[in-house]
């Protein structure tokens, strides 16, 4: 891969801007000497503007996703594409979200630009759960448990029951429910079911993989092996 190409991909510009970038003298090796278009040294070498390059594909990152952004390029207002470097919303294949959450839905988002790990982990056989504290507008009525679970529940407009659903009250008017599956504003919906109302969602885990508790709300960072590892642990 040549270098003007390897940038692109990367997002720094389109194939003429960063030849512009390469002849203004933006782009060197480790030692400081400015490279030539000609020029490829090894991916860990190359500078940009003094800073090492983002991470090659596949890169996968953790995000916590804060409250009033969609996930969505396209849609209006605030998307968490503006909580990442711009040159990130122009790479080479492009990052995507692993299962959306809603505008009004905090936590852990993990986003890749590798299809396949995309796929993997939002395939039913993988079985990577998905967990989520829900603050409520009213006390539990103790009967959400046996709801949630029963593998019966029919949410308004649909025809096809949720799967069972997994339950843990954590106070009078909070509780943990583990997904199998991820349908529109699930969590919301179940618990209008049920009479209740959804205050504050939080997505804290995907699979084995739990929100760093080091992570603030609007930060990011890349995920490292161990990480992903842990995601089907």
């Amino acid at each position: 891969m040549k270098l003007i190409k390897l940038l692109a991909n990367l997002g720094y510009g389109s194939r003429k801007e960063v030849q512009r970038l390469i002849r203004s003298g933006a782009v060197t090796d480790d030692s400081g000497t400015v490279l030539k278009e000609s020029d490829f040294p090894a991916y860990e070498r190359i500078r940009f503007r003094g800073e090492e390059l983002d991470p090659l594909h596949p890169l996968t990152l953790v995000l916590h996703k804060p409250d009033g952004y969609t996930c969505s390029a396209d849609d209006p207002g605030s998307t968490i594409y503006d909580l990442l470097p711009e040159r990130f919303a122009h790479r080479n294949p492009g990052l995507n979200p692993i299962g959306r959450l809603d505008k009004d839905t905090t936590g852990l988002l993990l986003m890749t630009d590798d299809g396949k790990l995309l796929h993997k982990i939002i395939h039913p056989k993988s079985h990577c759960l998905k967990v989520y504290h829900a603050v409520l507008d009213r006390p539990l009525e103790g009967h959400e448990e046996a709801l949630f679970s029963s593998g019966t529940l029919m949410l308004n407009g649909e025809t096809k029951p949720l799967l069972p659903a997994g339950f843990e009250k954590v106070s009078e008017t909070e509780a943990l429910v583990t997904l199998h599956e991820g349908r529109y504003h699930q969590v919301r919906r179940m618990f209008a079911a049920a009479g209740n109302h959804v205050v504050d969602l939080k997505r804290i885990s995907i699979g084995g993989f739990k929100l760093p508790e080091d992570l603030d709300e609007g930060d990011w960072r890349v995920m490292s092996p161990d990480d992903l590892a842990a995601v089907f642990g």
